[in-house]
């Protein structure tokens, strides 16, 4: 490490920085936590600030500040970038310059372009570098309510097909914008310009937006008139969460060599665990606030108001504090897959890759794939039923 181009922050452990990696000048390192693998290049276009991440081989941070996060083989980050708590880079993923990231999980290969705010979403999709999801440039991730919370996070694609690298890619045209939580499947284009507020659940579609109609029309802050749609989608993104974490554990352990070291590892793990942490808590807040909620909406509709909508949300407000509860033990069963005939099937082919991650899951045959995503579908069916059953309305 050269130090003329390095400022090191306290409680930097030099012995987590590889020698082999390259510091251009302006670099600053800091936290505990930080680790950076051999090959690594930071600061090629300007200064980068890196504190508590875990950096993988050649991986490419061109200039900008990050924090908490993970980048694993063959990642890159364009200049002005800022990239923040519970963020996961997976292999060759990929940003321009000035996109901003917080709770943002992005797949191998995934691609954002340029002066994008895609916060609070993880995005799957995709085969290779000339065949992956895309974000245009100019794009924003809606990911704050006018009732400000941000039980908002969007699942674009998903886990159990995402991990295989087989699915079509997904793209969301620049100049856009989508508003969370949605759900997008895979093979969905989404037109440039086009605001999307709606989920897409039906795979390989076209979808645009002409120029919405103006108006205006009375509205309360507070009222929630419908809770369904956001309960729905933060229950299936926790569940994809609690999957990934199976993958990690059971699938990603295997593969801890020199090109994934086992702190780069443990990184990961501990960052998927605080992505886990984060969307419980915005969504416990979330049914905090509809106690307020009910009184306010009674008030407004008087005689009108919907007792469906009103169970739903004491539903919500009354069992939310179990939902950490659930989710903590369906993490703690994960030891239970340990033997899945599908670990064996990965096995088979790490040798023959000498133990490459994304070449081993490309060498998968379509009934191994299957087999894979049903294992993991199976995961987010037993921690969705279970969640459900919390909120029967809504289930």
């Amino acid at each position: 490490m050269n130090h003329l181009n390095v400022s090191i922050g306290t409680g930097l452990n030099p012995d987590r920085i590889s020698k082999g990696a390259i510091f251009h000048a302006g670099c600053k390192l800091l936290g505990s936590r930080t680790f950076i693998c051999k090959d690594a290049e930071l600061g090629f276009e300007a200064p980068v600030t890196i504190k508590n991440c875990y950096v993988g081989p050649g991986v490419k941070l061109k200039g900008g500040y990050f924090e908490n996060a993970v980048f694993l083989e063959g990642a890159e980050a364009g200049s002005g970038a800022h990239v923040r708590a519970g963020t996961i880079f997976e292999e060759h993923s990929s940003i321009a310059h000035t996109v901003g990231l917080k709770q943002t999980i992005l797949f191998p290969f995934v691609t954002l372009g340029s002066l994008i705010n895609f916060c609070d979403c993880l995005m799957a999709g995709g085969t290779s570098r000339k065949n992956h999801s895309e974000v245009g440039s100019s794009y924003i991730h809606f990911n704050y309510t006018p009732n400000q919370d941000k039980a908002t996070a969007s699942l674009i694609g998903d886990v159990p097909n995402g991990v295989m690298l087989n699915q079509n890619p997904i793209f969301l045209g620049g100049q856009g914008g989508l508003i969370g939580p949605c759900r997008i499947a895979f093979g969905t284009v989404i037109a440039a310009g086009s605001i999307h507020r709606k989920d897409q659940l039906q795979a390989d579609r076209l979808v645009f937006s002409g120029g919405g109609k103006g108006g205006s029309t009375p509205y309360s802050l507070g009222i929630y008139n419908n809770v369904k749609r956001q309960t729905v989608n933060n229950i299936y993104y926790m569940a994809n969460l609690v999957a990934l974490m199976a993958w990690g554990i059971h699938v990603r352990k295997k593969f801890i060599s020199k090109r994934f070291p086992l702190e780069i590892y443990e990184g990961l793990t501990i960052t998927l665990e605080s992505a886990i942490n984060e969307r419980i808590k915005r969504f416990v807040y979330y049914c905090e606030k509809l106690f307020e909620s009910q009184k306010m909406y009674k008030i407004k509709m008087g005689d009108h108001a919907s007792e469906k909508l009103l169970g739903q949300k004491g539903e919500l407000y009354k069992n939310r504090n179990h939902v950490g509860k659930v989710i903590g033990n369906q993490i703690k069963s994960l030891e239970k897959h340990k033997n899945h005939p599908f670990l064996t099937t990965i096995e088979k082919y790490m040798d023959e890759v000498d133990s490459n991650y994304v070449k081993t899951i490309k060498q998968l045959k379509g009934d191994e794939t299957n087999q894979g995503s049903a294992w993991l579908q199976g995961i987010v069916n037993e921690v969705t039923d279970k969640l459900f059953a919390l909120f029967p309305s809504i289930a």
